[in-house]
């Protein structure tokens, strides 16, 4: 696992400008999802939950039945990281 380290404000803009789907918001990256079911959402919830726990970066997220909202933020940096765009980027390849 890659050290974690707090992006600049140049390096956080190419980021969102590749992550597909992806925005920041209140200093936050955030992406919803919308499934067609509550069972897909859940089993999208899982995978990430796997991919998080691996990384030991957990996003904050909230679900009601087909839709799941994940934001990313790194506490120990006070804003994003690398280990954020690397999450979010997992996370798209699940798609």
């Amino acid at each position: 696992m890659s050290k974690t380290v707090k992006l600049t404000e140049t390096q956080i803009a190419e980021a969102v400008a590749l992550l597909d789907g992806w925005q920041l918001r209140d200093g936050k990256l955030r992406r919803e999802f919308k499934f067609k079911n509550f069972v897909e959402a859940w089993g999208f919830m899982s995978r990430v939950a796997l991919l998080a726990e691996k990384m030991n970066h957990h996003p904050d997220w909230f679900n009601v039945w087909n839709t799941v909202r994940i934001a990313l933020s790194t506490h120990e940096v006070g804003g994003l990281s690398n280990s954020d765009v690397e999450l979010a980027t997992k996370i798209n390849a699940l798609l």
